[in-house]
């Protein structure tokens, strides 16, 4: 019987010798994406070497938590290896916790210590149907990376330390190639995120080559949004002709560089342009600023001076903030559009002038014409050929592009050199609502470049927020009282005083109307402040 077993022995060991280099060779060449199926064969090749029914392999994560599991069984079994589980790899292991890295059961259960033979544990090992089995753990690196287990069914097995030492070193072959798969796709994630990285630094960078504006030809009008294209489209039908042209949109939008390119398209551009801001001239000095005055026209004219009408001969007037535009001056300015002609303020003779005029303006002159503060002629005179500009929240994919031409036409002067922006910051800048639009834009990038010294754009304030101003009620006796007041002062030129004054057609003192004009908050609009009116 000894002779036996001893030849049994020596055969096993023989065959596992001889297995030993062939599997190393085998799972070492084989492509780690390919190794989940180089690995069932290499199961049946050491089940068939020592006379087993089963083999079980069972790989670990570094948390020592089953990941996957390998079956081979023999044929004749028929086991559906989907039912089987993880076998004895974690049947008693972790209840046990046996001080060697195999752990033998030539007879089963007699083999199996009491304390580990719970109802469970029965009830699992009477399903697997096992007579001697054999669990072999591996580790590398002092982590457990799979465990081997060697099963018979059909008959008794014996497990001889010679054997068991030489399974132990295939359950290191197996382990060390779970562990270079292991290595393998850890490194290959890691290049894809570097690989991310990059590719996000990239785009984070200041791109080498110039950004394309909407169209070729205009250099700092910026973006290439559907609506900006269609408003520097209809630029381009107007520019080469002289008709008038109204500019719409909310203050910032850039209606001074749209001119600027209208004028620098026509049969104009080697005249002047010239650029009134009606917003922020004093009415009394509006109508000498359009049309000059003549020497001793009014207090302070020392000497003739030319209008803006007549520095703009045959080129092209913008007036920005048209809607600004007093009423009485607005029938001159209607009568040089009509027939080209008007007189400078203290003389009776008549200049003649061929100017193109360009307007613009963040009011709806629609609505100021229906409350009677703007002449609904000159509207239809000024508005021939109307172009709406999209506000910066309409072309939020147009902020990138802005964002670079802005730094790089300002970091110069500030001694800055921004050479990426984090897409953290990229995602705030193109979700903030932008109620200033471009101009706002440019201020809060001007602090930005303020407050990065470093080769990386900073916010100054990492949260843009904006809060409207609360709409009042116009339900409500002092917001009806504030309209009628500020209603009448327009219509009056804001005089308090002198014949056809405001106090005078509302029935009360001047001292009074001053009273509730700063109980109500009325104030004036100017361009650069809100000015209190004290008075005509």
């Amino acid at each position: 019987m000894e002779a036996v077993t001893a030849t049994r022995t020596d055969e096993w060991c023989y065959q596992t010798d001889q297995l030993l280099p062939e599997l190393a060779s085998t799972l070492w060449d084989v492509e780690t994406t390919d190794l989940n199926d180089a690995i069932t064969p290499a199961l049946r090749r050491v089940g068939q070497a020592i006379g087993v029914d089963r083999a079980v392999l069972v790989e670990y994560a570094s948390e020592g938590d089953a990941i996957n599991t390998y079956h081979w069984s023999d044929e004749s079994l028929e086991i559906d290896p989907s039912a089987y589980g993880e076998g004895l790899a974690t049947c008693w292991w972790d209840g046990l916790r046996p001080d060697r890295t195999a752990f033998v059961l030539e007879r089963i259960p007699a083999d199996v210590p009491a304390r580990a033979l719970t109802p469970d544990a029965f009830d699992q090992l009477r399903r697997l149907s096992l007579r001697s089995a054999v669990v072999l753990r591996a580790r590398v690196g002092g982590e457990l990376t799979c465990a081997l287990s060697l099963e018979a069914v059909r008959d008794y097995h014996l497990w001889p330390a010679p054997l068991v030492d030489r399974l132990q070193l295939l359950a290191g072959i197996f382990a060390g190639s779970l562990h270079r798969r292991h290595q393998d796709l850890m490194l290959r994630q890691t290049r894809n995120d570097l690989a991310r990285l990059m590719a996000q630094l990239e785009h984070e960078k200041e791109p080498f080559e110039k950004r394309d504006t909407a169209l070729p030809e205009f250099e700092e009008i910026i973006g290439k949004s559907e609506s900006l294209i269609t408003a520097l489209a209809r630029l381009q039908e107007v520019a080469p002709t002289s008709s008038s042209v109204l500019l719409l949109g909310e203050t910032g939008t850039g209606k001074e560089l749209f001119a600027r390119a209208i004028h620098d398209r026509s049969p104009r551009r080697s005249n002047p342009l010239i650029i009134v801001n009606c917003a922020a001239l004093p009415p009394t000095l509006i109508e000498s600023e359009l049309f000059g005055h003549t020497r001793g026209a009014f207090t302070g004219a020392v000497g003739t001076r030319q209008g803006r009408f007549e520095l703009a001969h045959h080129g092209t007037l913008f007036l920005d903030e048209i809607g600004d535009l007093p009423l009485e001056l607005q029938t001159k300015l209607l009568r040089v559009l009509q027939e080209g002609a008007f007189e400078r303020l203290g003389s009776s003779t008549t200049q003649k002038v061929d100017v193109r005029i360009i307007a613009a303006t963040h009011r709806e002159l629609a609505k100021a014409v229906a409350e009677g503060t703007f002449r609904e002629d000159l509207y239809y005179r000024l508005s021939v050929f109307p172009i709406q500009l999209p506000t910066l929240r309409d072309r939020r994919e147009d902020i990138p592009d802005l964002v670079w031409f802005i730094i790089h036409k300002r970091q110069r002067a500030m001694h800055r050199w921004i050479k990426r922006i984090p897409q953290s910051v990229m995602d705030v800048l193109q979700q903030y609502s932008w109620p200033g639009n471009v101009r706002e834009l440019e201020n809060v990038l001007e602090r930005a470049l303020i407050h990065s010294t470093g080769d990386t754009l900073r916010l100054l304030d990492e949260r843009l927020e904006h809060t409207p101003a609360k709409s009042p009620d116009d339900t409500t006796l002092m917001t009806i009282e504030r309209a009628h007041i500020e209603d009448v002062l327009r219509a009056c030129r804001w005089r308090i005083n002198g014949p056809g004054n405001a106090a005078e057609r509302l029935g009360l003192h001047p001292n009074t109307l001053r009273f509730r004009m700063k109980k109500l908050g009325i104030v004036r609009d100017s361009s650069s402040a809100r000015v209190q009116v004290a008075g005509a």
